[in-house]
């Protein structure tokens, strides 16, 4: 028995998830978003540097490219008009060597084929000018970086949504679906009690759990199903205000960004994420990892002393292969894949895809047109 219905059923409640209900609450679509925690962006969404990225490090024509260019855009004009507090720093890239230097022009193409506005490649002298302590040789300059309060930002997502018509549940869990000829029939755990909803679209933006979201939709054919890996991501704080105007990024490497250095909205630094590869959820930060933490910063700000950092938080990235080897790229199956009409379910979004919000959020409603 169907105890509701409505067009679109939207599970996951991170800024992507938001963002997707609020795409389709706007366009007058009845719209259902589920999420099994107590409130928006308890997991990735809230575990991660908060920058607006400016879309330089991935390959021309990928989905990260085309989607973090369009949506950082996207996001400084949304903030702005919501009242969401966003600081554009800008971002040095910074090489502390000559082998260093010579990968810069590398990501310097990159952002460029990319469409990235401003980049400047400058040298020893200009980076001096803009940051004095910085201890570098060559630099990639992206004004266009900056960070946003994540937490505000979400809570503008969601209350543009529940204003445009559009119900959120939270603590509440997706148990299964069943394919209809008209859309699937949905079973959800709502604060204990069972519910089917029938709904013309599904949209799976479960994050770490979508790979199981999608084993439960009867009639998906699970070989087209990613693996799941989780690489978690430490951060530490540190005691001291530092001396940068920019967020401080080393040269790409391990199948990350590395471990960088943001500013809060309070001027205060941040550093990280590291990177390892874990295999069941964990948040704990390692106050001996402040050594290696320590090893990284001081390549580029050499007067920062070990006993400057505290452990601050971690967070977990979702991933489809279990390394740095291959670029991963968002990942979106529809029905030309899975076999299933009328179901999106959304793979490996991990950075970029606060910074992308807005933008795969139009993507998907094309998707779902």
């Amino acid at each position: 028995m169907v105890d509701a219905k409505t067009d679109r059923l939207i599970i996951g409640a991170g800024a992507i998830g938001l963002a997707i209900a609020r795409q389709f609450a706007l366009a007058g679509d009845q719209v259902v978003l589920i999420e099994c925690n107590a409130g928006f962006g308890m997991e990735t969404s809230s575990r991660n540097s908060e920058v607006i990225h400016a879309g330089i490090y991935y390959p021309a024509a990928s989905h990260k490219a085309r989607l973090c260019v369009k949506g950082a855009h996207k996001m400084y004009e949304y903030c702005a008009s919501r009242g969401v507090k966003t600081s554009q720093h800008g971002k040095l890239i910074v090489a502390t060597n000559q082998e260093q230097e010579a990968r810069l022009d590398a990501l310097m193409t990159a952002g460029m084929a990319n469409d990235v506005p401003d980049l400047e490649l400058i040298g020893k002298s200009r980076l001096h000018q803009l940051e004095p302590d910085l201890q570098a040789v060559a630099a990639i300059h992206s004004p266009f970086t900056g960070v946003v309060d994540s937490h505000n930002y979400m809570a503008a997502l969601e209350a543009d949504a529940e204003n445009h018509g559009a119900i959120i549940a939270y603590q509440s869990r997706f148990i299964r679906a069943e394919k209809q000829p008209d859309g699937y029939h949905v079973v959800i755990d709502s604060q204990g009690e069972e519910m089917t909803f029938a709904c013309q679209t599904l949209i799976n933006a479960a994050g770490h759990g979508a790979h199981l979201v999608s084993q439960a939709v009867h009639g998906i054919d699970v070989d087209t199903i990613p693996p799941h890996y989780m690489a978690k991501g430490q951060y530490f704080n540190t005691t001291r205000k530092p001396p940068f105007q920019h967020l401080i990024y080393p040269v790409p490497s391990g199948g990350g960004l590395g471990i960088h250095l943001t500013l809060d909205s309070g001027g205060g630094a941040r550093f990280g994420p590291d990177i390892t590869w874990v295999d069941s959820p964990s948040y704990d930060v390692n106050p001996a990892d402040a050594e290696k933490f320590h090893q990284s910063i001081s390549t580029y700000w050499p007067a920062l002393q070990r006993e400057d950092l505290v452990p601050a938080w971690a967070g977990l990235r979702p991933k489809i292969w279990p390394d740095g080897t291959y670029f991963q790229d968002f990942t979106f199956h529809d029905a030309s894949i899975h076999g299933c009409a009328g179901y999106i379910a959304l793979y490996a979004m991990d950075s970029p895809g606060l910074t992308s919000s807005l933008a795969i959020a139009e993507y998907i409603a094309d998707c779902a047109a």
